[in-house]
């Protein structure tokens, strides 16, 4: 069986290898990550090429990186050209100095109706997974909407602080995509501190679940499930409140699931999720307030990723099998990232010509710069890749990088 490569002739065995370097031998690494020491070897060797999503994130906990350093994920976007658009210049955007060198040009505030309009195209944009129109429209965004924050006076003060954190938690959750999390950290917590000059509570109990999220995607799984059940706890429904109340509170319990079982701690998740299945049984169906999707299919959803993280793969596909009306209540690149997880644990029990179908739906769905950027996706694409040669899946792989 031929072997495939990453971007730039690489494979998950010379990342892994290249990442421990001198610090850890082998069995030093296979010692801390609990990882077998004969499937370290299989991979450096390039006897073996993909292992489950559980045992890449076990590996980086131990080299003290994210996946994505080890499965090879692209952080880039090269068809943002120009000093205006891309990564760097979102980065820019965000550590702002002009005032710190003597050089400010005072930027003009736009109305708050025309930056309620750009935080909506931003959101959209996310939605839809284009990341590379995100790339041109948020440095010019954070800049316009920062300026209207800093002018805005008396009743405006609150709204604009309100746009401002919302346009940078849209920054946030698109620079975690794009792999760079030490900036999207910088943006979350701005964006958590805007919040804060505003009058919604339920907004900034959302912003710190992001800030929950940001955790769990490094990693530190505890701190996620604290921050998000704190965050809970802050906005405990009592009496008759508003949907909206009903779904940012049932969105952080879920999200504490979701902690709990990425840490492995599969009895606290499977309550958490019970309780915020209670919480939605309380809504009329799938909701979306403050770019929360809540309601029975995201429990859905986060079940079958708890039972994935845990490697309880038929119970994962069991789980999936309640999802409402085909997931529809869940936006594109949610309903994309489900099939992924889907795609998952059938791809673990063997069943790959099921799991490519799922695949390749799911690039569909979610659109082809989504997949590029996903940890999950080049993961699954790699271990169908060791059992399955056709066509079709030879060429998805070349698509997100995964070439053979």
């Amino acid at each position: 069986m031929d072997d495939y490569e990453l971007d730039s002739g690489r494979r998950i065995g010379d990342n892994i290898r290249e990442l421990r370097g001198k610090a850890l031998t082998r069995q030093e690494l296979a010692d801390k990550s609990g990882v077998s020491f004969d499937l370290l070897k299989k991979l450096e060797q390039h006897n073996r090429n993909s292992t489950s999503l559980a045992t890449l994130r076990k590996l980086a906990t131990a080299l003290d990186c994210d996946v994505s350093d080890i499965v090879g994920k692209r952080s880039g976007l090269p068809a943002a050209t120009g000093e205006s658009a891309g990564v760097n210049a979102i980065r820019r955007a965000l550590t702002n100095v002009d005032e710190l060198t003597g050089t400010a040009e005072q930027q003009p505030p736009i109305s708050l109706g025309e930056a309620r309009r750009a935080v909506t195209y931003a959101w959209g944009s996310y939605w839809a997974g284009r990341y590379e129109k995100l790339a041109a429209v948020l440095p010019v965004g954070i800049a316009d909407l920062r300026a209207t924050q800093q002018a805005a006076q008396g009743a405006d003060i609150a709204p604009a602080s309100e746009l401002y954190a919302r346009i940078l938690w849209a920054t946030a959750c698109t620079l975690v995509h794009l792999g760079h999390t030490d900036t999207a950290w910088t943006a979350i917590k701005d964006a958590h501190t805007a919040s804060r000059l505003g009058n919604d509570p339920l907004l900034e109990a959302t912003l710190r679940g992001s800030i929950g999220w940001q955790l769990l995607v490094q990693g530190r799984h505890d701190e996620s499930r604290a921050v998000v059940l704190n965050a809970a706890q802050a906005i405990t429904p009592v009496g008759d409140v508003s949907p909206a109340h009903l779904s940012v509170y049932g969105s952080l319990l879920l999200q504490g699931a979701t902690a709990s079982g990425r840490d492995q701690k599969v009895s606290l998740a499977l309550d958490l999720a019970d309780e915020a299945r209670s919480v939605a049984s309380r809504l009329p169906g799938d909701t979306k307030d403050y770019e929360c999707n809540f309601g029975p299919s995201q429990v859905v959803m986060q079940l079958t990723d708890i039972h994935v993280s845990s490697e309880m793969y038929s119970e994962a596909l069991t789980a999936a099998k309640n999802m409402p009306l085909g997931g529809t209540g869940l936006t594109p690149v949610s309903q994309a990232r489900h099939l992924l997880d889907r795609a998952a644990a059938l791809t673990r029990l063997g069943r790959y010509e099921d799991a490519y179908t799922l695949v390749a739906t799911a690039e569909k769905v979610g659109g082809d710069q989504w997949a590029r950027h996903q940890s999950l996706f080049r993961a699954v694409v790699a271990e169908l890749l060791d059992n399955d040669r056709t066509t079709g899946l030879r060429e998805l792989a070349s698509r997100v990088g995964v070439r053979g």
